[in-house]
């Protein structure tokens, strides 16, 4: 699933791309991915709208148009826009087609039918995306913010982190990621974190996002960018998807567990379970 560096990375190279663009038309051929609306209101309400800004929240895309609407997308497992000519080969996956003056469009795109996208013109009609906790990447969240947040919670850490009503944006990947740099089990639960654990999970979470963006995202799998570009965090992991690796601080073999029915991977001799 696309986590906070890969959403943020599309909108990146969205955004020139369709900025004060006019939909003058829309093509549905899976109209199972409209999450609110029937097929005929969707095309109808965006036709003549032109595209006023583009911008992430959490791991939502939100598309603001010059009609009060939104489009707001969430990508999902192995959802896509893709930016490209009419003429472009189209692929099966190719889903919902926003086609502009020119020779350009817009294509929302699922491989698994997962992605889902919503037109509204109240953004709490939009699934979760109001209900979302603060971003990492934001001048709101500063390491007393996440003390007073973990101080109220007694949870696994890697299920906490991966709660978008705690934390907007992070997933399997970059939760591992952050807990490895701190030298945090994955099971380790909220209640048992001192201060200083706090402040490396806090300066963890910053820097593998950080870090996830200015590489334009991870691909493991399907995510590319709205230019079909591919990111190459995947380069610069340490921890994720290396079970049996050794540890690139100690040299232990790195472990995969299931935690909340998630794949987990962590270091025994670096992030210990009981402190």
């Amino acid at each position: 699933m696309p986590e906070l560096p890969e959403v943020q990375t599309v909108v990146d190279t969205l955004y020139p791309r369709v900025i004060d663009k006019e939909i003058i038309a829309v093509e549905v051929k899976r109209d199972e991915l409209i999450a609110n609306v029937d097929a005929k209101e969707f095309e109808n309400k965006l036709i003549g709208a032109k595209i006023e800004n583009v911008r992430r929240r959490g791991k939502y895309i939100i598309i603001e148009l010059d009609n009060s609407y939104y489009l707001v997308g969430h990508l999902r497992m192995t959802g896509y826009f893709f930016y490209t000519q009419k003429d472009s080969k189209v692929s099966k996956y190719d889903c919902i087609f926003f086609k502009f003056k020119g020779e350009d469009e817009l294509r929302l795109g699922s491989k698994r039918k997962f992605t889902r996208i919503y037109l509204v013109d109240d953004l709490k009609d939009a699934g979760s995306l109001t209900k979302l906790g603060p971003e990492p990447l934001s001048d709101e969240f500063t390491l007393e913010r996440l003390k007073e947040m973990i101080a109220k919670r007694k949870g696994k850490m890697k299920p906490l982190l991966l709660n978008q009503r705690f934390l907007a944006g992070l997933g399997n990947i970059y939760v591992d990621e952050a807990l490895f740099l701190s030298k945090i089990h994955p099971l380790r639960t909220a209640d048992t974190l001192q201060d200083d654990e706090i402040e490396r999970l806090y300066h963890a979470i910053v820097k593998v996002l950080s870090d996830g963006v200015e590489h334009r995202g991870t691909t493991k799998w399907d995510y590319v960018d709205a230019s079909g570009e591919s990111g190459s965090h995947q380069n610069y992991l340490m921890i994720y998807d290396k079970e049996g690796e050794e540890c690139s601080e100690c040299g232990t073999k790195i472990e995969k567990i299931k935690v909340g029915g998630r794949g987990t991977y962590f270091c025994p001799a670096c992030q210990k379970q009981e402190e």
